[in-house]
């Protein structure tokens, strides 16, 4: 089976190495062999092993009899999406690991894979190298998901582990990571949660069946999380962790990527530094976390290495994703309920006056007082915090 790489970057030599270092047991386990052919990128690689195989023409790949499996790896909408629409018109399948393109395109791109016979999968844009779609779609088909949730972004999470262990504020963390790899020149996508947005886009859009836009989901990122918020949470016990969630509702769901103040009792709580985890909760099944490797070059290879051992297995039957490309309108994020955990330069009696029964925490920034609120609506929080007036950060509580 012959296969190309579209974009020879982390991830695609990642493919590349996968491929050649695991080629016996990918052989067996895929039926047969899969040899790479062609690899495409704007760039040549001299002295490089992989030179004999670039090409700079997606149309070279399209137009090639041979080639029936495909792998993208370029990032972003387009060419991606274009090259990938190509590919799939022409009998080829198509894995990915690219979130942007399957958050936008997905259900669109698994109607042109079935219309022509051919397979679109992309396991790697959620969880990396962590298996999450799969599982949700054949493991747990009997269930009714309620829940999805957890630490999808490697960058934010070692940021906020560094922030918290050494008492650093976020630009200085923000070059570490830079300095390391861990984030980009341009950290946005990370940092104020669009990445994460989009994977719990995914995720939503397979649970619910419908496409859920990521521009729908509010959003924040880690950006205003200071030293004093880290140190309130240490004081509690607790971290503080940029999280995405689905939570079922009636009809339709919440969904929101935001920072929590997230306790010991959970899970989540000892997913520390580029680590990841997603938990899901099932009506039957109760709860399951998927922790690991949720980037890299070689874990995200290997999730869309499985993916192509799938396709081998049904090169001639079309897998079905149930993702109508209808829009599912999401409930509004101003009904759902948290705990918020709140710092503020006021009497308790003030606070308790504002915000009813609460708990303090006392002793940690000098002039201030932090607090936990019961239970209340993001609506009726906006308007106590507008009266009030003198709040100096509010982070949601993970209940």
């Amino acid at each position: 089976m012959k296969a190309a790489i579209m974009g020879y970057g982390t991830i695609g030599s990642g493919v590349a190495k996968v491929l050649e270092e695991n080629a016996a047991v990918i052989s067996r386990r895929a039926g047969e062999p899969i040899e790479l052919k062609w690899v495409l990128d704007l760039r040549d690689f001299s002295g490089d092993p992989i030179q004999p195989k670039i090409v700079h023409d997606y149309k070279k790949i399209v137009y090639d009899p041979e080639v029936k499996l495909v792998v993208e790896t370029m990032g972003g909408v387009e060419p991606a999406y274009t090259f990938v629409k190509a590919m799939l018109t022409h009998g080829k399948h198509v894995a990915t690991s690219n979130k942007a393109l399957v958050a936008a395109k997905g259900a669109e791109l698994i109607q042109i894979a079935a219309d022509n016979h051919v397979n679109f999968m992309f396991e790697a844009s959620v969880g990396g190298g962590i298996p999450i779609i799969r599982p949700i779609l054949k493991c747990v088909t009997g269930d009714v998901l309620e829940k999805v949730y957890g630490i999808v972004n490697g960058t934010t999470n070692y940021m906020l582990t560094k922030m918290a262990a050494d008492g650093a504020d976020y630009s200085s963390v923000l070059k570490e990571a830079q300095d390391l790899g861990y984030a980009e020149k341009d950290p946005t996508a990370d940092v104020e949660g669009f990445d994460a947005a989009r994977k719990i886009a995914i995720l939503t859009s397979l649970v619910a069946g419908r496409q859920v836009d990521y521009e729908d989901i509010p959003t924040e990122g880690i950006s205003h999380v200071t030293p004093e918020d880290m140190k309130y949470a240490e004081a509690g016990g607790k971290k503080i962790k940029l999280i995405a969630t689905m939570d079922a509702s009636g009809d339709s769901y919440f969904v929101r990527v935001a920072p929590f103040v997230v306790s010991p009792e959970s899970p989540l709580f000892a997913v520390d530094d580029v680590m990841n985890a997603i938990m899901i909760h099932g009506n039957m099944l109760g709860d399951a976390m998927f922790y690991g490797s949720g980037a890299g070059s070689l874990p995200t290879a290997s999730a869309v290495v499985g993916d192509l051992v799938e396709e081998c297995r049904h090169v001639m039957r079309h897998v079905d994703f149930d993702w109508d490309p209808v829009k599912l309108p999401l409930k509004d994020p101003a009904d759902q309920a948290y705990r918020f955990f709140i710092r503020a330069a006021r009497s308790k009696e003030d606070i308790s006056a504002a915000f009813g029964t609460v708990s303090f925490i006392e002793n940690v920034i000098d002039g201030e007082v932090g607090f936990v609120t019961e239970m209340i609506s993001e609506r009726d929080f906006e308007e106590k915090k507008k009266d009030f007036g003198d709040v100096i950060s509010a982070i949601r509580v993970l209940d």
